[in-house]
């Protein structure tokens, strides 16, 4: 498992927001309803700078959540590393391949949270630009089951992984 294709899509992900959020950005008003009630009734505003700053601020923690973790966990101290059989997982032995697989792991986890951000920008800047005929709000609650499934199958790869007794992963080999 190669961390190559994840971080591939986040790069496109990101040149995709770029050049769909500053075709937009224009037309905008320059206070934009930015915050929405589960009904899809806006509730919250700021200048359209601002929104699209909070955009960065949140692109650039999906890339640190993403991508920057795995190597914390590479330079940090493994008695400071929370994991289960750590003492067999972050041995000398197979320290590379966990890094491995942390870093695929990671970088499809920020994929996932970076998309998340791109729709529910857009899901803001489509009611902002069609205030008379603003998208469904359902678009929003399957996203929000959309992820929340990625976050269960996740969590739950991540922990049948390291969870399991070293020698079962040793015999499976």
């Amino acid at each position: 498992m190669h961390s190559r294709f994840p971080k591939f899509l986040f790069l496109f992900l990101a040149a995709y927001a770029a050049i769909h959020f500053s075709a937009d950005y224009s037309q905008l008003p320059e206070v934009v309803a930015s915050h929405f009630d589960a009904h899809g009734v806006a509730n919250g505003w700021q200048t359209k700078s601002a929104f699209f700053a909070v955009f960065v601020g949140v692109t650039v923690l999906a890339v640190v959540v993403g991508f920057g973790v795995p190597r914390i966990i590479e330079v940090v101290p493994a008695q400071l590393i929370n994991l289960p059989n750590k003492r067999y997982w972050l041995a000398p032995e197979h320290l590379a391949e966990t890094l491995e697989f942390l870093n695929t792991y990671f970088a499809w986890f920020g994929c996932a949270v970076f998309l998340i951000i791109i729709l529910t920008f857009d899901y803001a800047v489509q009611s902002n630009l069609h205030p008379d005929n603003p998208p469904d709000v359902s678009r929003m609650w399957y996203l929000l089951a959309g992820f929340t499934t990625f976050m269960i199958v996740w969590i739950t790869s991540l922990l049948r992984r390291f969870l399991r007794s070293p020698e079962d992963n040793f015999a499976a080999k």
